[in-house]
């Protein structure tokens, strides 16, 4: 299979791991949940982990390997306050500022 299209995700936080299994088919992330989040990919769709916090999808068929990142992505979405979550390689997130204490 040539790959065409990639969409890489890099994973935010404390323990935020990511593996994959069965020659790119299965792919498993440790989000800090009390279980592991399971991913079976596509047909067309191959995911790659280059570090244990960095994801590579990518496969022939742009519209999969997007909606298949847009799905992994939905497990743990960034959050707008500590920026911890699953991002897009490029994503810029703009922090908001927390409550302020008095004086």
């Amino acid at each position: 299979m040539e790959a065409k299209f990639f969409r890489f995700l890099k994973l935010v936080g404390v323990g935020f791991k990511a593996r994959t299994e069965r020659e790119g088919r299965e792919l498993f992330l440790k989000l800090g949940y009390s279980h592991e989040v399971q991913f079976t990919a596509p047909p067309a769709v191959r995911v790659f982990c280059f570090k244990p916090n960095i994801i590579c999808c990518t496969g022939i068929d742009k519209h999969r390997v997007h909606h298949f990142a847009g799905a992994v992505r939905s497990s743990k979405p960034p959050e707008v306050y500590k920026g911890k979550g699953i991002l897009y390689i490029d994503e810029v997130i703009k922090l908001k500022p927390g409550k302020k204490t008095k004086k």
